[in-house]
């Protein structure tokens, strides 16, 4: 993931480009601008980005994709995002990662169909895996079938085979969505309802916390009214809590390039000095 330049002290929410905008009329509705997407890819015109990384961004509207004829490495896990048809006419697409979005049904892979450099998809951790994992990897293989990983899982020419009986074949588009509340019209195959709140159950972390990480990766941060914080219900909260998120951290460094690593490194460098610091004064 390419970082934008860090904000000037006391500037931060000028000096980078917006990630995100509300949309309005629709609670907790975020959408990824055309400037964010230059500025993430550090490219000057749509049609020359070939990479884009929003892990974890609060993203529920990626419409800009329509107008990225040339992506072939998209990272959107960990977001809030429905519907994959904005990517349908991505034909350069090698890999996608959408792990821990809102995708509410099977019938969405009807629009990666046509892709035909698709080889990786991270789809797992959606409502749309639904409680069989067979069925579920078998629907994936049987409509994508040049696929060679699905979720971090080598495909097999046995699996291939066995898709062709145990999974089911997706010959049309899903249900439209309505754009006031982000939930389909009507979608017989949904594994759960849609509500026009997200549920970001995925992010428990305090706002102090996520918005320190997005500072440190060059995106603003997120406004209160936009937050649910985490909050413990049982005696272990904190260690679930931050098993929680090293997990996700740990993930997120797998999709980091050079530089991302960079950044965290610098973090985490500076976050043990201060705990380091606390602690001397804690014991005089």
């Amino acid at each position: 993931m390419a970082a934008a330049p860090g904000p000037a002290p006391g500037d931060a929410s000028d000096a980078l480009p917006p990630l995100l905008e509300t949309r309005r009329g629709r609670a907790g509705a975020m959408k990824l601008t055309r400037k964010a997407v230059l500025a993430r890819a550090k490219a000057a015109e749509l049609d020359s980005v070939r990479k884009l990384n929003c892990w974890g961004s609060f993203l529920t509207d990626i419409s800009i994709c329509r107008e990225l004829p040339n992506i072939e490495v998209i990272t959107f896990s960990v977001n809030s995002i429905f519907s994959l048809e904005p990517m349908s006419q991505c034909q350069n697409l090698s890999e996608l990662y959408l792990r821990k979005n809102r995708i509410p049904s099977l019938n969405e892979l009807f629009h990666l169909k046509n892709l035909p450099r698709l080889r990786v998809l991270w789809l797992s951790e959606n409502p749309c895996c639904g409680p069989d994992p067979h069925r579920y990897r078998m629907t994936v293989l049987r409509n994508l079938p040049n696929l060679q990983k699905l979720d971090n899982q080598a495909v097999t020419e046995e699996e291939l085979s066995q898709a062709l009986v145990d999974g089911e074949e997706i010959t049309a588009p899903p249900a439209k969505r309505n754009l006031e509340n982000g939930c389909p019209e009507a979608n017989e195959s949904s594994t759960t309802e849609c509500t026009t709140e997200p549920k970001n159950e995925h992010l428990n972390f305090t706002l102090e916390e996520t918005n320190k990480i997005r500072e440190q990766l060059g995106m603003k941060p997120v406004p209160r009214d936009k937050f649910s914080s985490f909050s413990p219900r049982e005696t272990d909260g904190s260690r679930k809590k931050r098993n929680n998120i090293l997990n996700a951290i740990l993930l997120l460094m797998k999709e980091l390039d050079t530089e991302g690593l960079e950044i965290i490194h610098q973090t985490v460098g500076k976050r043990l000095q201060a705990l380091q610091k606390k602690e001397l004064q804690e014991e005089r």
